[in-house]
């Protein structure tokens, strides 16, 4: 294992989109059991802090290829195509009139079942935008497009979080 390997050549993994998550859970732990710093208590500190970096350079790692959105944002990276989502926002027209028409239902929910009306409708949309960067990914290896596919999905996980937060505050 190399600290600079990338996270999927760390994990065994072709760089792809879809991932196994039980492999890739099953591998995190395997990972985890070898260099906890716990199994290096009484080594010396160079071996110490080299378990501690070894630990957290696997978290991140496992953090980064579990989550959908956060490895497709990586892969476009390895593909030297970063998604800059704090300098690219723009959007296709359609999206931004659905994100404004969501606001505005948002907005106007009148209680739990409109919430959950939203939730569901918000749940169905992620779910085809995940297929759409699978597709993008692994068929078509257009990185531009994912990264535009990947800030459009970020403007929708935000979104189903607000709605999230209402229903949670409804409930209190």
């Amino acid at each position: 294992m190399n600290l600079q390997s990338n996270d999927f050549e760390l994990f065994g993994l072709s760089p792809r989109f879809e991932v196994d998550r039980a492999a890739l859970d099953e591998r995190w732990k395997t990972l985890q059991r070898e260099v906890h710093p716990d199994r290096h208590a009484t080594a010396d500190a160079p071996s110490q802090r080299q378990a501690m970096q070894w630990s957290v350079r696997i978290n991140e790692a496992y953090q980064r290829l579990k989550d959908p959105l956060k490895r497709a944002a990586y892969l476009c990276e390895l593909h030297g195509v970063p998604i800059e989502a704090e300098n690219n926002t723009a959007m296709p027209t359609e999206f931004l009139m659905q994100q404004m028409q969501w606001r505005e239902d948002l907005d106007e929910a009148n209680g739990l079942a409109d919430l959950e009306r939203m939730a569901d409708e918000v749940a169905a949309t992620r779910r085809t935008m995940l297929k759409g960067l699978q597709a993008t990914a692994d068929e078509r290896h257009d990185w531009p497009a994912l990264a535009s596919q990947v800030r459009a999905l970020m403007f929708v996980e935000r979104f189903a979080s607000d709605v999230e937060n209402r229903i949670e505050l409804l409930g209190q």
